[in-house]
């Protein structure tokens, strides 16, 4: 995985307008660029009940040239058929990604390092944290830094359906923190052939917290933030809403 990620990462030149942080990240929301991955998505149904609910897992796939207004861009739901028929016994790597705190597998960083790993013959899936990329809200029960039960539950899916295949992982800031709490929790399965974290929030102390959350308060991308963790869609607007009023959280 070392050799590749240094294979693949392109010379860095930075631009000397884009200057800060905020400002590069603004640049990758407003540049015009495109890197055509393509999805189909899987609905996974919580096993254990203390974390019911419902979860969407997409799938990098062949083009194609189906469409789902209800979906991210280049994504569609597989069907029947064509979840009977998912598994197989190929020895491809696979590289299980979570992304960051309101984003989802049509991220641009996301595809930006998925591309080049898929040339190099690698399979690939992002499992969206519950309420992103257009997922359903089902239940109370969201997801934060120590919600590793979805991909805990994706990883002996995927045990089953592909055993020859060795899994990696990927995660960007709050996936990242995720990852490393998977990594503690199967620290004696280890059901990963390695793993690599990207901008892991670091922890800090109460006082800190408080004067991050006073900040953010004042920040002009407040407005968006949240509107993005949920996607702004009526449905988990209002489901959100419903949730907050009660005790699922």
């Amino acid at each position: 995985m070392a050799d590749l990620c240094k294979a693949v990462t392109p010379t860095c030149r930075l631009n000397p307008f884009l200057f800060n942080g905020h400002l590069q990240t603004f640049w990758t929301a407003v540049k015009s660029q495109d890197i055509p991955i393509y999805y189909k998505r899987k609905i996974f149904e919580a096993e254990d009940p203390a974390f019911a609910g419902t979860f969407a897992v997409d799938f990098v796939v062949s083009p194609y040239h189906e469409t789902d207004e209800s979906l991210p861009p280049r994504t569609t739901h597989y069907n029947d058929t064509e979840i009977e028929e998912l598994g197989c016994l190929d020895t491809k790597p696979m590289l299980i990604t979570l992304h960051g705190l309101s984003g989802g597998s049509h991220e641009i960083y996301l595809r930006s390092v998925l591309e080049p790993v898929l040339q190099e013959g690698w399979e690939a899936c992002v499992i969206n944290s519950r309420g992103c990329a257009k997922s359903s809200i089902t239940s109370g029960v969201l997801y934060n830094a120590r919600a590793t039960w979805d991909i805990r539950q994706v990883v002996k899916w995927l045990r089953k359906k592909f055993p020859n295949r060795p899994l990696f992982g990927i995660g960007y800031s709050l996936g990242a923190n995720i990852l490393v709490n998977v990594r503690i929790v199967d620290k004696l399965r280890q059901p990963y052939a390695e793993v690599n974290l990207i901008m892991v929030p670091l922890p800090v102390s109460w006082r800190r917290r408080v004067k991050l959350c006073i900040e953010s308060s004042r920040s002009m991308f407040k407005p968006l933030e949240f509107g993005n963790r949920i996607n702004s869609t009526p449905t988990n607007l209002a489901r959100v809403g419903g949730i907050l009023e009660g005790d699922g959280i």
